[in-house]
């Protein structure tokens, strides 16, 4: 549906007041520049990332721990947005199940104008606020769960819709946006405000704004993750080795965590189902491969847990060991 032009007009003034819709005079002629000219303006910009996604180190860090004290109780994590940033929540979540072995469904990405936006615009996705409602009314969300709205600009219909009906049921609540005081973030109880100013390219959020988002969703899946017990260290014991080079990799995480020679290591794998936590209790435990289920039933999937637990069962009364 074509917009009036008072809408247009209205909509245009409401952009021009947005930092990621900026326009840089200093970069007008930039395309009569060399082109390692041109690289290296958009390099030093790109730089800037990093530090204005410190400055909202405190609430990323706010809304991991609550979003892990939900999926601790079997919650969700949901993306929603459109464009690059629906794209990047997408992204994301595709990414956990390889690396985390989470269950299918339980990190998800909503994208407006459903899968084939991934690869082609789709007209007026984006606007469809209706559309962001029901798509999370088709997920169950709930109580249990965590919706992320993500939005460059934070007024993004989509996002915006998806994050006030995930409030009204009851569920955790994220705004992920690039503009200060945007309407994304006040409809959510976490919001992260990650302002880059305006980009090279002015209104290409898929720049600055896209690599601010893509920081932030590494940050909130992956420290969410470490709280779950998915890492031992920094090693990634819940690793789901469905080819070959993770089937490697597998082998060389038993190796870092426990020291042993790879014929140790491939009958731990094989006791264990290719469990590369278990393997590991199996090796440093002293455990057969039930025996390594168990305690890490018993400690929440936690290795570190199961492991002080073998541990403490085998001190002798009164001494350490």
């Amino acid at each position: 549906m074509t917009s009036s032009p008072a809408a247009v007009t209205a909509l245009r003034t409401e952009l021009a007041a947005l930092t990621t819709e900026g326009v840089r005079a200093d970069l007008a002629g930039i395309d009569r520049l060399p082109t390692l000219a041109i690289a290296t303006i958009m390099n030093a910009e790109d730089a800037t990332v990093a530090g204005a996604v410190a400055a909202q180190l405190p609430s990323i860090a706010a809304a991991i721990d609550a979003i892990a004290a939900r999926m601790a109780r079997g919650g969700r994590l949901v993306y929603a947005g459109a464009g690059t940033a629906g794209r990047l929540g997408v992204l994301d979540a595709s990414e956990c199940p390889p690396t985390f072995n989470t269950p299918p469904g339980q990190v998800r990405g909503l994208l407006a104008g459903g899968p084939a936006a991934m690869v082609s615009a789709v007209e007026g996705a984006e606007d469809d606020a209706a559309a962001a409602e029901a798509d999370l009314t088709g997920l169950g969300i709930g109580p249990a769960d965590t919706v992320v709205g993500v939005s460059a600009s934070g007024r993004t219909p989509y996002a915006v819709a998806a994050v006030r009906h995930a409030r009204r049921a009851g569920a955790l609540t994220v705004g992920l946006a690039g503009n200060p005081g945007s309407p994304l973030a006040a409809a959510a109880e976490h919001p992260i405000e990650v302002t880059c100013g305006p980009e090279l390219i002015a209104g290409s959020t898929r720049l600055k704004a896209g690599t601010a988002q893509k920081l932030v969703l590494n940050m909130l899946s992956t420290i969410t993750m470490i709280r779950l017990g998915k890492t031992y260290g920094n090693l990634m014991v819940d690793v789901r080795a469905s080819n070959d080079k993770l089937r490697a990799r597998s082998r060389q995480i038993v190796s870092l965590a426990t020291g042993a020679p790879d014929q140790e290591i491939e009958q731990a794998l094989s006791a264990t189902g290719g469990e590369v936590k278990a393997a590991i209790l199996v090796l440093l435990a002293e455990v057969d491969g039930p025996g390594a289920a168990r305690l890490l039933e018993r400690a929440d999937g936690h290795l570190r847990r199961a492991l002080e637990a073998a541990r403490s069962r085998e001190a002798p009364p009164g001494g350490a060991g």
